[in-house]
């Protein structure tokens, strides 16, 4: 099947990762048909409308995660699909369908009680513990384990081609010490679903890591680059709060990603925010 017969379906289109997918699969001769809240809302549909080959070849529809049989219309016809629980329930009811990609994240990876060195590697083969969670009050993380043990749950019972990616956290937390974060181009999470359906071999989990790094050299990359933001000096200590573990890649390498340097990443976020009135330096 050549890729201009392709349809994927992508639910929740208009969010951050999801519309660099849409952007992505546009760019590669997809036919995309997107899900949104509310069609009629532009602020959840110009960004998409106004992308190239969004005219030709991009379809939105209406859908509620939480209506069942609400996205129905929108996988009708598809190959692949980006979704949730709900959604593996309309794609059960689909016979051209092959893969389905989930969005996950570290949270149901990483959360587990096992300590966290220098000598440790974490990879797809960890799964967060819901009981520790709970003990620790991490309810994000809880939501996110219980959300992806449905997903394998569903795929199973409906014998669904399921692949799920668990990427870490981009950009976006206050920086107020020094602590560690796993960090991904949101580019190579895209990036990453289109090659999750478009490799025959791809298969179970993903852990979608550029690195891990601490918030100090976050600051010194934005001192480097952007010398006129106004930001501390250093963190509040120089210290990482606990030791830097490492994230296998190995696995994630089979799907041909080449992870962005955090140098490029957050550079590239800022003059982002910049060119669009987000942050003025």
């Amino acid at each position: 099947m050549s890729r201009e017969e392709k349809v994927v379906c992508m639910i929740g289109a208009s969010g951050y990762i999801a519309s660099w997918l849409v952007k992505l699969l546009l760019q590669r001769g997809y036919t995309v048909k997107a899900t949104v809240r509310d069609t009629n809302d532009p602020k959840k549909t110009e960004h998409l409308l106004s992308l190239d080959g969004a005219k030709e070849r991009l379809q939105l529809f209406k859908a509620d995660l939480l209506k069942e049989g609400s996205f129905d219309s929108a996988v009708d016809g598809c190959q692949a699909v980006k979704g949730t629980l709900n959604v593996l329930q309309s794609c059960a009811k689909v016979p051209s369908i092959k893969r389905v990609i989930v969005t996950s994240s570290m949270a149901s990876v990483m959360f587990n009680k096992k300590p966290l060195t220098p000598d440790v590697a974490i990879n797809e083969t960890w799964f967060s513990d819901p009981v520790a969670c709970e003990e620790l009050k991490q309810w994000y993380m809880l939501a996110m384990t219980l959300a992806e043990e449905a997903a394998w749950t569903s795929a199973k019972e409906n014998g669904i081609d399921l692949v799920i990616i668990n990427p870490g956290f981009v950009i976006g937390t206050q920086v107020v010490s020094n602590g560690i974060y796993i960090f991904v181009d949101v580019r190579d999470v895209a990036n990453a679903h289109i090659q999750a359906f478009e490799i025959p071999a791809a298969s179970g989990r993903y852990c979608l890591v550029g690195g891990v790094t601490q918030h100090s050299k976050i600051f010194n990359i934005l001192h480097k680059f952007h010398p006129n933001m106004r930001l501390p000096e250093k963190s509040e200590d120089d210290k990482p709060l606990q030791p830097i573990y490492k994230i296998s890649q190995d696995k994630t390498k089979s799907l041909g990603i080449s992870f962005m340097p955090v140098e490029v990443s957050v550079s590239d976020t800022v003059e982002s925010f910049k060119e669009n009135d987000i942050l003025i330096v």
